[in-house]
């Protein structure tokens, strides 16, 4: 925890790791788009009623440059997006780091499913494409997600290839495949007992068909194909269960996908940057050495 507690000194001393532009993920028209969409609600970190999909780009530290890349989709159950906590937050830490990070602002339960999912692939797209631009490596793009985030970064992870994340454009022929995930206390089964039930309303309605949850259920989606996999969640999470990692990590364990898990005693949900949580405050720097282990920072 030290590691960002003294980046964040150095941001509020020199301006740095900041975000630098905002780039639309749809500039040649959002696909399905609402005719009366309404606009974008604000409530505090939170936003709301999204409609315009974008990327917010914080460059990696002008110092120690990896060529690594992070998509990072912010958790609020499918009907908001925490931004602040679970997006800028991780943006800056991550920038600290060597690594360009671009916070996902993504459709939500008016839309439902697949309309995150397309949003979330065309990002990876979008930012392999333009690999070169970002100083970035195109293998070296990974995604990151707290809670139906988590779900959302961990459906990256497994329906990369799926047809409902294609809309038909060119970039529909680059890669959608993140290089890796950190998924934060996610949402990952759609099944009882261990679902988290509003996420499961917001982005399949009330009443699924259960083609649709064993589909969204992405602990059946895992294959060989899924990249290698940070999860971190805590026991006494009372509105996601751990469950949902542990199941995530034996469908990884079993498709031979390289794998760590951390389950913390306390941190409750949504922890974030928080201090204050035992051990589980320290879920940075634990994140920090896989992140080295695998070569993605020096």
């Amino acid at each position: 925890m030290r590691s960002w507690i003294m980046a964040m000194f150095f941001v509020a001393a020199n301006g740095a790791f900041a975000q630098t532009s905002v780039i639309p993920v749809w500039p040649e028209g959002v696909p399905n788009a609402r005719a009366q969409a309404g606009p974008e609600k604000v409530d505090g970190e939170r936003i709301s009623n999204v409609s315009q999909p974008t990327l917010a780009v914080y460059p990696a530290a002008f110092d120690r440059p990896s060529g690594t890349a992070v998509i990072i989709c912010p958790g609020g159950g499918y009907q908001f997006l925490s931004n602040t906590r679970e997006g800028q937050q991780y943006a800056q830490w991550l920038s600290s780091l060597g690594i360009t990070a671009f916070v996902l602002k993504y459709r939500l339960a008016d839309y439902g499913h697949p309309a995150p999912l397309q949003d979330v692939l065309r990002a990876i797209r979008l930012v392999r494409s333009q690999a070169a631009k970002y100083g970035i490596a195109p293998d070296r793009i990974g995604v990151m997600g707290s809670s139906a985030g988590g779900h959302l970064a961990a459906s990256a992870s497994t329906l990369f290839n799926h047809p409902a994340g294609r809309t038909g454009g060119p970039l529909d022929a680059v890669s959608a495949r993140p290089d890796f995930a950190i998924l934060m206390y996610p949402v990952i089964t759609m099944e009882a007992p261990a679902v988290h039930a509003g996420s499961r309303d917001a982005l399949l309605g009330a009443k699924p068909s259960a083609a649709m949850v064993q589909l969204m259920s992405v602990e059946k989606q895992v294959s060989a194909a899924t990249p290698p996999t940070l999860l971190i969640h805590s026991q006494d999470d009372g509105l996601v269960p751990a469950d949902n990692s542990i199941l995530y990590f034996q469908a990884l364990t079993r498709a031979k996908v390289p794998a760590e898990m951390f389950i913390f005693e306390h941190g409750g949900h949504g922890m974030a940057m928080r201090t204050g949580n035992g051990t589980a405050t320290n879920w940075t720097r634990r994140a920090e050495e896989w992140l080295r282990d695998r070569k993605l920072i020096p």
